[in-house]
């Protein structure tokens, strides 16, 4: 399956609120306000249906999880056979009774689901207790094949990790994606709030470089108050953006408002920019074994 030369792609930065109902409905309006101005590829934010629940351990949350496919996956799977457009969502899957993932599902074009990623790295932080609602991913880090091209579709806490990145890229990836909920706790002085958001930025535009690959980010946007009420909830900061093969900044959203960023990849710019930065080509794998290690003692 052939890739377009140039592709459209759009990512939608919303708010949440604690209408599941709600929240699909404003995703949906995002992505056929993005198909009506060309995109052939749209990408949401991480957990779009609901608030961002990791705040707190609350057993009566694993309410929110759906089978895939499921009522949602369907739902946007008849959108994308309308619309003529990929889409890449994120949802609380229920797998099981008792086993649940923070998944990535990609719909095709023909409404078919041309396949799912399950987030590998499960963060436990103050405010992140993912550890208590997701098992960590096993499908491993293995690009989606669909009509719009390979995409290496990540979640969240991955993209911290470089070594994502690079299998995604290394499997034929064409995309690096990234489905985020990521904020500030607003205790947080200015100059802090500042170092952390930039260092998101400056790490996924670094995944772009070392795999000469474009980047998609999107972040959810707006305050979600703690329901334990121990803290002050969380600020998350948009930010959303675009990258190219060489990191540079294609579209990036405001810290405050819902947007939809729209860019054209020229997608021989990958091809280009990897014949002059060839890193795949120098990479010492003879000498990375202890790559598998957690330490080198």
């Amino acid at each position: 399956m052939s890739s377009p030369a140039n592709l459209t792609v759009a990512l939608v930065q919303q708010s949440n609120s604690d209408n599941a109902a709600q929240n699909m409905a404003k995703s949906i309006a995002g992505i056929r306000d993005a198909a009506s101005q060309g995109a052939q590829l749209v990408v949401l934010q991480e957990l779009h249906r609901s608030l961002y629940f990791c705040q707190t351990e609350d057993v009566d949350v694993f309410d929110l999880a759906e089978t895939i496919p499921g009522p949602s996956s369907d739902t946007l799977a008849e959108l994308a056979k309308e619309l003529s457009i990929v889409i890449v969502a994120s949802l609380f899957e229920k797998r099981a009774t008792g086993l649940y993932h923070n998944t990535a599902v990609v719909l095709e074009k023909d409404g078919t689901i041309a396949g799912k990623y399950r987030k590998m790295h499960i963060p436990d932080d103050p405010g992140f207790y993912e550890k208590f609602y997701f098992t960590p991913g096993d499908l491993g880090f293995e690009p989606i094949q669909t009509s719009v091209g390979k995409l290496g579709v990540l979640v969240c806490w991955d993209q911290w990790f470089p070594e994502a990145a690079r299998l995604m890229a290394m499997a034929g990836a064409e995309l690096l994606i990234y489905p985020t909920a990521i904020g500030w706790d607003p205790r947080d002085d200015e100059g802090e709030k500042t170092r952390q958001k930039d260092a998101w930025v400056i790490s996924q535009r670094a995944h772009a470089v070392a795999n000469g690959v474009p980047v998609i980010s999107c972040n959810r946007v707006g305050h979600e108050s703690d329901p334990s009420g121990q803290s002050e909830g969380i600020q998350f900061w948009g930010n959303s953006f675009i990258a190219g093969p060489q990191g540079e900044l294609l579209a990036e959203a405001n810290n405050t408002d819902e947007q939809l960023l729209l860019v054209e990849l020229d997608q021989k710019r990958s091809e280009n920019v990897r014949r002059i930065w060839p890193y795949l080509r120098d990479r010492r794998i003879d000498h990375y074994h202890d790559l598998t290690k957690i330490y080198r003692d």
